[in-house]
């Protein structure tokens, strides 16, 4: 599956849009990473490695979640892909991937034709 925030993908043809395709992945931090981020704010702020990693994470888990989506409708690609993310709560975070399911094969998009200049 390719996946791309661009409208388009450079030397692929967009035959057909199936739609949008969400992933949501929510996660709660750990007692763990809780603590240090209560540690970390006495400090510089710049140690958060625990919670970078989790919400990376998080991210990953939409991105795959958003990518079966769009399997399930046919399609092989998924443009113009965005994130947005929320805190719920006091110790969880929600991670939503979208973009729109489509299809495409080899060949110049008709955009990549129009001459520059």
């Amino acid at each position: 599956m390719r996946i791309a925030t661009t409208e388009e993908l450079a030397g692929r043809r967009t035959v057909a849009a199936l739609g949008l395709v969400l992933g949501i992945a929510v996660r709660r931090r750990g007692l763990g990473a809780n603590i240090m981020a209560g540690f970390d704010a006495l400090g510089d702020g710049t140690a958060l490695d625990e919670y970078r990693d989790q919400l990376a994470a998080t991210r990953r888990e939409a991105l795959a979640r958003m990518a079966a989506g769009a399997a399930g409708l046919g399609a092989n690609a998924i443009v113009g892909v965005r994130f947005d993310t929320a805190e719920v709560g006091h110790d969880m975070v929600e991670v939503v991937a979208y973009g729109t399911a489509v299809i495409v094969e080899q060949g110049a998009s008709p955009s990549s034709r129009i001459p520059r200049g």
